[in-house]
């Protein structure tokens, strides 16, 4: 091949790569400029329980969606249990979140008070112990020896069993104790507790209902009999802290669609029961029975009330048990009601001009 042929031949070479490395850049900066202008994803967190019902007919209803409009795209993601919704919450894999209220707290206590925040409340009660009609236990005393349940160590009910067998002059077995408490899956305690390989479970709803309709047992504590009032919080809605600072607009439509998806709750039971049944079945492929969403709903209560002093009193009682690390937590920070409290307001105000 001659000089002049070389040359033409690198030339052809150095135009092509060059062509191909302004298409590619050209791509890239039509990409960027699409996910510039492409509607945000809001990741929402939820469990299959009639307690986070206010998520389930949120988004079985399209409430959530139809708030976000063209602002957002929501992508729901539904969890087996609290700790592993915080877990994802600080991986950035979820922006907002139902969860129980130990989970929320070890996430903002874990994070050294950066990670979340505390939008709302969802539901209060739907929580209670549940022994075996042939556990003979018919005070404190009888829980020694025996084995009992709760869906996650650390988490909201197992801290509650925890405490109420400690206040009762009794200890767990992993403290020398003579109570077993073993943590596991809601559905596997159902199977252990149906065939006596439990003695009971502390639960909350459809679970409690589950106990004690479809499995024969009986409640030996209401935890609403433990606190003021019986009103206690049993979800929270928690908001990525950076979702909450970039997006404010996109939590205050959520809050929106959370606020109606409450008084639907409240206002019309009977059809919300048939869609949380249905989101259940699609979530779980088994559907519950009618007696038991009934019962569920009727322990449940559905607010937007987050229930501040009860938090704190749940984040001093894991402290107590040495769940929370030396120091006492404090959720002054963990609070950004701001946003509820203008929705609330708001919505009161349209009603009362109609």
């Amino acid at each position: 091949m001659s000089t002049i042929a070389r040359r033409r031949t690198r030339a052809a070479l150095v135009l092509g790569m060059t062509t191909l490395l302004t298409m590619l850049v050209l791509a890239a900066v039509r990409h960027a400029r699409a996910e510039a202008t492409a509607p945000p994803r809001v990741r929402l967190a939820y469990f299959p329980n009639v307690t986070h019902a206010a998520a389930i007919v949120g988004v079985a209803r399209g409430t959530f969606a139809d708030a976000l409009g063209d602002e957002g795209a929501l992508e729901p993601k539904t969890f087996p249990a609290g700790p592993a919704l915080i877990e994802a919450l600080f991986a950035g894999e979820v922006d907002v979140g139902y969860v129980g209220p130990n989970p929320a707290i070890n996430g903002y206590v874990k994070s050294k008070g950066e990670a979340l925040r505390v939008i709302a409340g969802a539901s209060s009660a739907g929580a209670q112990f549940v022994v075996r009609a042939d556990a003979n236990i018919a005070k404190p005393a009888d829980l020694s020896g025996k084995t009992f349940a709760t869906p996650q160590l650390g988490g909201t009910q197992d801290v509650a069993l925890r405490l109420y067998v400690r206040r009762h002059g009794l200890d767990t077995a992993d403290r020398g104790g003579t109570v077993t408490i073993q943590p596991a899956q809601p559905a596997d305690i159902f199977t252990l507790f149906r065939e006596g390989k439990i003695q009971g479970a502390w639960m909350a709803e459809p679970w409690v209902s589950r106990l004690v309709i479809e499995g024969g047992g009986r409640v030996f504590l209401d935890e609403r009999d433990e606190w003021p009032d019986g009103r206690f919080v049993t979800t929270v809605v928690v908001a990525r802290t950076e979702f909450l600072t970039q997006h404010p607009d996109l939590v205050r439509r959520l809050l929106e669609a959370h606020v109606d998806s409450i008084a639907f709750l409240n206002e019309r039971p009977d059809k919300a029961q048939r869609v949380v049944n249905a989101e259940i079945a699609r979530i779980t492929t088994k559907a519950l029975p009618d007696a038991v969403v009934a019962s569920a709903f009727e322990n449940t209560e559905f607010t937007t009330d987050p229930l501040p002093n009860t938090l704190q009193k749940a984040a001093d009682s894991a402290f107590e048990l040495g769940f929370l690390g030396t120091e006492r937590p404090q959720l002054f920070g963990i609070w950004a009601l701001q946003p509820l409290e203008a929705v609330v307001a708001a919505r009161k105000n349209r009603v009362a001009a109609r």
